[in-house]
């Protein structure tokens, strides 16, 4: 049950917080940490007001510390969390990078996701939205498209230089890798890109 909200949920769309030795309330991102916990929606907002009304104290029954930036700290382990599966994915062949290898990708079919740069030209990105466009139109699968990190980021977790575009191909570190970029994205309150044609 969120917290904040009193939903019940499936644990995927929530967070857990423990108290820490110190009395520090920490987000337990992997859920393993030992002790009570208390969920929180995974959302930024939520985080935030959680908070803001004492939740983790009430839910904890216990003194507790929460720093005021308990919410972007959530971020950031979601991104590295995120970027570190990104960075598996690629050692295990599941992840393909540049305009032309993901264009490939997409258009046989091989591509679960693809990964456009926050900070790339709108140009290449429309491009490669059209193929998934039309890849879809033809009865092809569905194939996810996000923009959720930075050149430097996609950079440092691949391991390359200049990367724009990557997609995501089928298999368990991709699919794993995609079900934390949700995560993160569904943090922001972002959701999946679409592009459509203009008339």
């Amino acid at each position: 049950m969120c917290s904040v909200t009193r939903q019940i949920m499936r644990p995927k769309d929530l967070i857990r917080f423990v108290a820490g030795p110190d009395g520090q309330v920490v987000p337990d991102i992997k859920g393993n940490l030992p002790g009570r916990g208390v969920w929180v929606t995974s959302t930024k907002s939520l985080v935030t007001q959680a908070v803001a009304k004492s939740a983790f104290a009430r839910g904890l029954k216990a003194k507790v510390k929460v720093a005021p930036d308990l919410p972007d700290l959530v971020e950031s382990l979601l991104l590295e969390s995120a970027l570190g599966a990104l960075g598996f994915a690629r050692k295990a062949g599941e992840c393909l990078t540049g305009s032309g290898k993901t264009d490939s990708a997409i258009r046989s079919g091989k591509a679960i996701a693809v990964l456009h740069a926050e900070d790339g030209a709108e140009d290449g990105f429309r491009k490669l939205s059209q193929a998934v466009f039309a890849v879809e139109q033809e009865g092809g699968p569905e194939i996810k498209i996000w923009r959720v990190f930075s050149s430097v980021q996609l950079n440092m977790a691949l391991g390359a230089t200049n990367v724009i575009h990557a997609a995501l191909t089928e298999g368990g570190a991709a699919r794993n890798c995609l079900r934390r970029v949700t995560q993160l994205s569904k943090y922001r309150e972002m959701e999946p890109l679409k592009w459509t044609p203009t008339r």
